[in-house]
């Protein structure tokens, strides 16, 4: 299992990066990235602190942590800026909080983000299929969530996403112990958004690409 997509106490996760990362290695995962809540308050306190632990861990543990971050609830014209800032400060991995229905995200949020080419767009809620094919030419991957409430609408953004050839991934924005899932739970929630072994296999797949093209 490889989960892009993940909190630590440094926002409004439960655990240290250092448990969130040794309890992500007993799952097991090959590779986590903890991608903390920022806007322009918090960035430049988190990523540089997410880069220092995750060098640290990766010195010592075999399940590789990634220093990300994802960008939450900000004003559409400040993705773009932002993300630019995040990648400047060491982020490896850059996510945008998508419109998921059940928080009062901006509309427009999916688009500018998808737009500012971020690596990717969490929970997107009902994006549109122009904003899904935008996706797809820019290569910025879309979001199919374990996360309670975020999954309402995997079934929306898996058939856009097969309709037009979108790249999706599997994650499970985990705030806490029981919110990591074994690669087994991951294929069942992957069937119930109604895809089907082999996309499966390819969100693996695109997981692998993003850790495998990281310095």
């Amino acid at each position: 299992m490889i989960d892009l997509h993940t909190h630590s106490l440094f926002s409004d996760g439960e655990l240290l990066p250092s448990e969130l990362i040794r309890r992500a290695e007993m799952i097991p995962c090959r590779a986590v990235a903890i991608t903390d809540h920022a806007d322009t308050s918090n960035l430049d306190w988190i990523v540089p602190r997410l880069v220092q632990v995750c060098r640290d861990l990766n010195v010592h543990w075999k399940v590789r942590a990634i220093a990300g971050i994802e960008l939450t609830h900000v004003p559409p014209a400040l993705i773009s800026p932002l993300t630019l800032k995040a990648r400047s400060l060491g982020a490896q991995v850059v996510l945008v909080h998508g419109e998921t229905i059940v928080e009062p995200v901006v509309p427009g949020t999916n688009h500018q983000a998808i737009d500012a080419g971020v690596d990717i767009l969490a929970h997107p809620g009902l994006i549109s299929e122009e904003e899904v094919i935008l996706a797809r030419e820019r290569g910025v991957f879309l979001e199919i969530t374990s996360r309670q409430g975020h999954s309402l609408t995997n079934g929306h953004v898996a058939r856009l996403a097969q309709k037009v050839g979108a790249p999706l991934l599997l994650n499970t924005d985990a705030h806490r112990i029981g919110d990591l899932i074994s690669r087994e739970m991951a294929l069942k929630v992957a069937l119930g958004a109604g895809l089907g072994t082999d996309e499966f296999e390819t969100m693996m797949e695109n997981s692998r690409k993003i850790i495998s093209g990281l310095k």
